[in-house]
């Protein structure tokens, strides 16, 4: 696969020497993350972020002959979300062919040349004869079997708000911002933080509903003159 710049990209942590972590990139590849490019601020434990084997997402800084230059830091959670769910799509499709079929990375080749994992195991669902473009016949009914008892597990997506008053009422108007969002949980974690989490068979449906509970909140907020931030970027 050819990378280029601003690339989001799944990998693997190899070692942390000096002041690098070098990875595997998950589309076959190495990289190098700089210190600097681990997260922003003083890092206290390196390990609170990057360790040996570690999946983690990265956007490409520069990609040239041989070396890779890579960002963890710069990687938004919306991005770095999607990819996860990109990964695992391409491990369930992957994990099912292995089961059924004798060439499975043969046939997983042929599938992503036409199709991205989630949008094959979506079509595939609603048009079972999909699937007889790429498996052989001799193994369809094993694959097929296999493709129909997999359920699709809901998708969670998880955001952390931080909302704040400084007014004797403060309490009461928290408590009413926080009851207005619908289609998901609110919990509160301690410190003035808030956990927002929806479930969805579609991961962006989930996200979409985290999202716009959170502006609603954000806009309330604003609107009352209270102290609002949230881990989105």
């Amino acid at each position: 696969m050819e990378f280029k710049e601003d690339d989001i990209v799944m990998c693997t942590v190899k070692k942390i020497e000096g002041a690098a972590v070098f990875v595997d990139l998950e589309e076959n590849g190495e990289g190098s993350i700089m210190m600097s490019e681990i997260a922003a601020g003083r890092i206290r434990n390196i390990r609170d972020y990057v360790s040996p084997g570690k999946k983690i997402v990265c956007k490409i800084l520069k990609a040239t002959k041989g070396h890779i230059e890579l960002s963890l830091r710069r990687v938004t959670a919306k991005e770095r979300d999607e990819i996860k769910e990109k990964y695992e799509k391409e491990r369930n499709l992957l994990s099912m062919l292995k089961a059924s079929i004798k060439k499975p990375e043969e046939v997983f080749k042929k599938i992503k040349e036409v199709y991205d994992a989630q949008e094959f195991l979506e079509d595939a669902r609603a048009n079972p004869s999909i699937i007889e473009k790429f498996i052989p016949k001799s193994e369809l009914a094993i694959f097929s079997k296999i493709f129909a008892e997999k359920k699709e597990k809901e998708k969670i997506v998880k955001k952390t708000i931080a909302i704040k008053s400084f007014s004797p009422s403060g309490v009461v108007e928290v408590k009413a911002i926080l009851q207005t969002p619908k289609n998901v949980e609110i919990s509160y974690l301690g410190s003035s933080k808030f956990s927002i989490s929806s479930k969805a068979k579609d991961f962006k449906q989930a996200n979409t509903q985290v999202l716009e509970a959170i502006e609603l909140i954000k806009n309330k907020s604003k609107e009352k003159k209270l102290f609002f931030e949230s881990d989105e970027k």
